[in-house]
């Protein structure tokens, strides 16, 4: 081990010794006043080298030859280790448009199937930084996406399976140890599911268990551990579940010495996360956190840039030293194995005389065919449902092509960004018209070179324009309309929610049936994530579907060919989205029963009160004051079964599930699952779940499924508010077959007091300012305009919400949202009373036991560009009304729990229930033998 290794006497020189400990960047593209003296006299052991520093191959060359000639001269005993960021897709901190080659991202390579073009990816990008003098490749990404939904590292990670994530980890740190570099894994502990509180001084939150990250999250780490993994970034994120908590895993001995080295038996170097974060110098300071890192176990202390900092790092390590608060046996341990890692990526023959530009020349030939190969391999086509492509099937030479981009921010390895001399961001986008011979004129500039490519290809016209948060605006309706095919691409549309809506209103433009030559037919529309997959992957009503997991130039000429039939596209979704989710076996096979009301309502509700008394006393049950008649809708529009496993001769219920397809969205729901708490384990929950699936699949016209239920309104999903059992549900799940990965939050919420509440100051004055005319009506005479609005979304359930209070107005009303120019709906939202027959299908407003209103079903408009305050003003009328009606609580019984609650939380709500709705194409179920 590196730990045991005698050591030179020069290292008894201590200051010498606590330079080898830190890692430092700096701003400049040669060697700065900063960085040499960090070198030179606080003997200054690795350089962070980033996008800043670094201009092209050859200037890269000669600025590690410089800084290396420093340490030399400066009598350094081993080389500096420089490292960078080289991840490829979006993250790239070297870029060189003719030494140094794109390759697809991490997410991108695993979409190619191949281990061994991750292998050969790694080893080329490894070799072209080698070159250029760098020795340290701060790779493989390993973090696991267990939540894709809004987590910020998309496709820098391989997917959301541990096991597919930790073969295409292991392929790319073996590539690059093939070229001679040192491998960094990251992030540890995982990245993959974090929790973010909003406020920079907010570190994220990891709130798995251990044992939970032991079965999903660690897993990549520990087989790169195993296959000799040189280095690990450990995250500078919190950490909170039974027996851990840490503020910042990276300051913390149970996750560095505990967890890394002592569980997974790691013996390499253990960089912490930069210092200099803003929420770890605010609360704890740069020299007290560096204190608290080399304790923890880290052996490199990163600072990114600031010299002042980097300054203060150095006097708190000297001063924890010498305070007798570090000892010099933790400080030699970790110069051990620093420099055991330097031992085997450079020498000072190696460091001197780095190849340069005319390796690189023998390179680019043959890395030039492997980056074409690895975006040929990659791109994507997830569904092509009315074969759309290639595009010369549907649209004629002399027809004009659409393509719509979002304004997104450069890629630092596009070519086209760098041509950026402006950062256009207008609300009304001029659109460029490329012809072959054109220029390009205007438009989304980050995408022109598509653009160019596409109307290359084509005699007919090309028109490009971009798209903001500013919705569809005429120029695109114009545009829209005069196209014969449209494309729309999208960036991360589930973190940057603007492109979900505008996709889907042109969406919803496009399955409007224009006539052509006598035929009607829908306009074609192709969209194209150009990077998380995740944004339209389980979304079928987007017909044509296609992935390239980034957006440089080599990414898009690769979706060019497959646009054009050129390319048939091989690339797969990688992790559990693209696998066939089939349904298990129960180990015992229970008998399930259909529901029948009359024979099994009173045993429902004392399986109803056997759960509820299973549940913890310090948390509600979703059930309380739920029913047997909670579950039965009796709706002409929903299709209704109800099973359960009983016991024939007592009549006792020992389980119960109940189902409802909503023939209006073609979805089938399990709305509720549950068990009597002393028959668990017994293969009851999975007998009735089979059973459900069976019957949901023979439903014509299903589409998808979905795990959770607007109507009832009891289980939104599955419940998250309970800790370890919130695990549980989650593993007894995903192990059926349905993917916790594309999850959505979801919550119920109250607001108490309304009596003695009055609006939050500025709100009324904000709704004011919400450019819309509110009004409040009952019954089924304005049905029509209503039930065309809810049209633009697609939510399971929604229609029947509406239609139970439009046929109800004795006990529900409907408040409107008007454009004031024609009277337009915008935005809708449903109220109702204790009294109305969707009370019933609420419990949580009987269990408030005092007088209680219900705020359900908000429908903004996808076009509105002011969508929070539009929203908060529909639930603050409502919240008027149920007070003016004398009640003193308002529910709001379903609620997007990606949203943010601030505005909610200022109006008086607080969250009642937690949940992830769960949902997937019906096609990915695979039907099952009878039980």
């Amino acid at each position: 081990m590196a730990s045991k290794a005698k050591l030179d006497p020069v290292w008894d020189d201590l200051d010498r010794t606590m330079g080898q400990l830190f890692m430092m960047g700096f701003d400049g593209t040669t060697v700065t006043p900063q960085i040499r003296t960090l070198i030179e006299k606080h003997h200054l052991g690795c350089i962070l080298l980033t996008a800043k520093n670094l201009k092209s191959a050859e200037e890269t060359t000669k600025l590690c030859y410089e800084l290396q000639k420093v340490a030399h001269d400066a009598g350094h005993p081993v080389p500096l280790a420089i490292g960078v960021d080289q991840e490829n897709g979006g993250v790239n901190s070297l870029f060189d448009e003719i030494y140094i080659r794109q390759y697809p991202s991490n997410m991108g390579i695993a979409a190619t199937g191949s281990t061994d073009l991750a292998f050969e990816v790694a080893k080329a990008t490894a070799q072209e930084i080698s070159a250029c003098g760098i020795n340290w490749i701060f790779g493989p990404c390993l973090d696991v996406l267990t939540n894709a939904r809004n987590q910020p590292l998309g496709v820098r990670t391989a997917g959301d399976d541990p096991q597919e994530v930790s073969a295409y980890g292991v392929a790319f740190m073996k590539g690059y140890k093939e070229a001679g570099v040192a491998t960094l894994g990251k992030h540890f502990p995982s990245y993959g599911n974090l929790e973010f509180l909003g406020s920079t001084l907010d570190v994220p939150i990891i709130t798995e268990s251990l044992e939970q990250l032991s079965l999903s999250a660690l897993i990549p780490f520990r087989n790169a551990i195993q296959q000799g993994l040189d280095s690990m970034m450990v995250g500078g994120c919190a950490m909170s579940s039974a027996g851990l908590n840490a503020m910042h895993a990276c300051l913390s001995d149970q996750v560095v010495d505990g967890l890394l080295r002592s569980d997974l038996k790691f013996d390499g170097v253990v960089v912490s996360e930069c210092l200099e974060m803003e929420a770890l110098s605010h609360n704890i300071g740069v020299g007290g956190g560096t204190v608290m890192a080399v304790n923890a176990g880290c052996d490199v202390i990163l600072l990114c840039r600031s010299f002042q900092v980097q300054q203060e790092a150095i006097k708190g390590l000297k001063t924890g030293i010498e305070n007798s608060m570090i000892t010099k046996e933790r400080i030699y341990n970790s110069l051990r194995r620093v420099l055991t890692m330097k031992l085997r990526c450079t020498s000072w023959e190696k460091a001197l005389n780095p190849p340069g530009i005319a390796f690189l020349e023998t390179l680019q030939p043959s890395h030039t065919a492997l980056s074409t190969k690895a975006y040929n391999s990659s791109i994507t086509v997830v569904r092509d449902k009315n074969r759309l492509l290639p595009l010369t099937n549907i649209i004629d030479s002399e027809e004009e092509l659409l393509l719509l981009t979002p304004l997104v921010k450069p890629l630092a390895a596009s070519a086209a960004s760098r041509a950026l001399s402006e950062t256009a961001a207008t609300g009304s986008p001029e659109p460029a018209v490329w012809e072959r011979s054109a220029s390009v004129m205007s438009g989304e500039r980050v995408f022109r070179e598509l653009g160019r490519s596409l109307a290359r290809q084509r005699s007919g016209r090309v028109l490009h324009t971009s798209y903001t948060a500013n919705g569809v605006r005429p120029v695109h309706e114009n545009l829209i309309n005069r196209a014969s095919a449209i494309i729309v691409m999208t960036a991360d549309a589930n973190r940057n929610l603007y492109q979900h809506g505008f996709t889907k209103h042109v969406s919803m433009i496009c399955n409007m049936q224009y006539t052509t030559g006598g035929e009607k037919r829908e306009k074609p529309l192709i969209v194209v994530s150009v990077s998380s997959p995740y944004d339209f992957a389980m979304d079928t009503s987007i017909g044509t579907y296609i992935c390239t997991y980034d957006f440089t130039e080599t990414a898009l000429n690769s979706l060019v060919k497959v646009l054009y039939g050129e390319l048939s596209p091989s690339g797969t979704l990688p992790g559990t989205i693209s696998k066939s989710q089939k349904l298990h076996h129960s180990k015992q096979h229970w008998l399930v029963e259909t529901y029948n009301e009359e024979r099994d309502a009173n045993a429902l509700d004392s399986l109803i009160i056997a759960v509820m008394e299973g549940t913890p006393p310090n948390q509600r049950s979703e059930l309380s004051s739920a029913t047997s008649n909670s579950f039965t809708l009796h709706h002409p529009e929903v299709v209704e079964a109800h099973f359960v496993v009983r016991n024939s001769s007592t009549q006792a219920l020992y389980g119960f599930c109940s189902t409802y397809f909503f023939r209006t969205t073609g979805t089938g729901v399990i709305g509720a699952l549950f068990v009597d708490p002393s028959r668990r384990k017994l293969s009851i929950g999975h007998s009735l779940h089979n059973r459900a699936i069976r019957t949901l699949l023979q439903r014509e016209g299903i589409k998808r499924f979905q795990l959770g239920s607007r109507l009832p309104s009891i289980f939104l999903g599955i419940p998250t508010g309970h800790g370890g059992e919130r695990k549980r549900l989650r593993s007894w799940f995903a192990n059926l077959g349905w993917s916790a990965a594309l999850s959505r939050s979801v919550c119920s919420m109250v607001a108490r007091n309304l009596l003695t509440w009055t609006p939050p100051d500025g709100m009324a004055k904000s709704l004011a300012g919400a450019g819309a005319e509110f009004d409040l009506v009952y019954g089924w005479e304005y049905s029509g305009p209503i039930l065309d609005h809810i049209k633009t979304s697609n939510r399971q359930g929604l229609a029947e919400v509406y239609k139970m209070a439009l046929s109800d107005p004795s006990a529900c009303g409907i408040i409107r949202a008007k454009r004031p120019e024609d009277g337009a709906l915008v935005g809708t939202v449903v109220l109702y009373n204790m009294h109305s027959r969707l009370a019933e299908y609420v419990p949580p407003m009987k269990d408030l036991n005092e007088m209680a209103g219900g705020i359900s079903s908000p429908v903004i408009s996808p076009a509105v560009g002011e969508y929070s305050t539009l929203l908060q003003g529909l639930i603050l009328l409502g919240m008027r009304q149920i007070k003016a009606q004398g009640c003193n609580a308002c529910i709001l019984d379903y609620m997007d729990g990606d949203g943010n609650f601030d505005g909610f939380s200022a109006m008086g709500f607080d969250v009642l229930h937690n949940f992830e709705e769960v949902s997937c194409d019906a096609a990915t179920w695979t039907m099952i033998p009878p039980s």
